[in-house]
């Protein structure tokens, strides 16, 4: 990979260009601060520092966020009282309770999780994963019943959902299996943030590219998208 750098006011952002067959130029920020950009080998060097720059402030603010939090929040989580979990937009304290019921619920500001050994960190990991699982499935499908009614008009085919984790993009179009993938970190999105996603990824079932027609189109059903992927983007972190 090639190493660069853009200057933004008084900071330098240094980042490596990865070739690769992508269909879009992709920015990821690793969790040890490091910035890539992929892109096919016909994109211009120009068009892809002026990328760059334009994301320059969420990458600095991404940056930020890695240095002062992800080694508390993300490196060692221990799944101990105390610690937050980010779910539909807002932060929850987690707070761990010895119970021969095992099972997680959230209430008031608290993610409660109930477990028969307080000390075993894998099963608390497990028995938590798998409500986050249980949340997406049903959330996700919430949502796209919500969202789906705008575009079915228009002979958008009723796709199926398949939820995994990604590290560079919030969702996915197959269109071939009539199919869009959801981001497992999307649960930790505002609902208004995930509508956007899906919508998103129903449009490319009838525009393939970013074109200028499915952008006009995205405007006509959700005029304010370009916020919703605002918040989406600087405000909830993916946990790479």
């Amino acid at each position: 990979m090639n190493t660069y750098e853009v200057i933004y006011g008084a900071d330098k952002i240094i980042f490596h260009i990865e070739r690769k067959k992508v269909k879009n130029v992709n920015l990821n920020i690793r969790v040890n601060g490091e910035v890539v950009v992929t892109a096919r080998e016909e994109v211009p060097l120009e068009f892809i520092m002026g990328f760059v720059y334009r994301k320059a402030s969420w990458i600095l603010k991404q940056n930020k966020y890695f240095k002062n939090y992800a080694t508390e929040n993300i490196g060692i989580k221990e799944l101990v009282s105390g610690e937050t979990i980010k779910y539909l937009g807002k932060q929850y304290r987690l707070k761990v309770e010895e119970s021969v019921d095992e099972h997680v619920k959230y209430f008031r500001g608290y993610i409660y999780l109930y477990v028969k050994d307080k000390s075993n960190y894998k099963h608390k990991e497990e028995l938590l994963n798998s409500w986050i699982d249980l949340k997406c499935r049903k959330v996700f499908k919430e949502v796209y019943n919500k969202v789906y009614p705008a575009v079915s008009k228009y002979d958008v085919p009723d796709v199926r959902i398949s939820i995994r984790k990604m590290k560079s993009r919030w969702g996915s179009c197959i269109v071939q299996k009539q199919t869009i993938i959801l981001n497992r970190e999307l649960i930790k999105a505002p609902k208004y943030c995930i509508e956007y996603v899906i919508l998103h990824e129903l449009i490319h079932l009838m525009y393939k590219d970013h074109n200028k027609e499915f952008y006009d189109f995205l405007y006509t059903l959700m005029p304010d998208w370009k916020e919703r992927k605002r918040i989406l983007d600087e405000e909830v972190v993916m946990t790479l």
